[in-house]
């Protein structure tokens, strides 16, 4: 089991190899979540400031 972990001593650069893998999978499948999210955030304040523009006696 230790010789499988080893790796016939490339077993640092597999493992960082895998460890780098899963995080650029993790930051691919949540990269577009964060993006969705500021994105309706600015959407909402965008129309909050339009709306408040429409209305009369505003002083924006």
């Amino acid at each position: 089991m230790s010789q499988f972990f080893a790796m016939g001593g490339y077993a640092f650069y597999v493992w960082v190899s895998f460890a780098v893998f899963f995080i650029v999978l993790l930051v691919d499948a949540l990269a577009p979540l964060v993006r969705r999210r500021r994105n309706l955030r600015e959407l909402r304040a965008r129309m909050a400031r339009s709306d408040a523009r429409r209305r009369p006696g505003s002083n924006a």
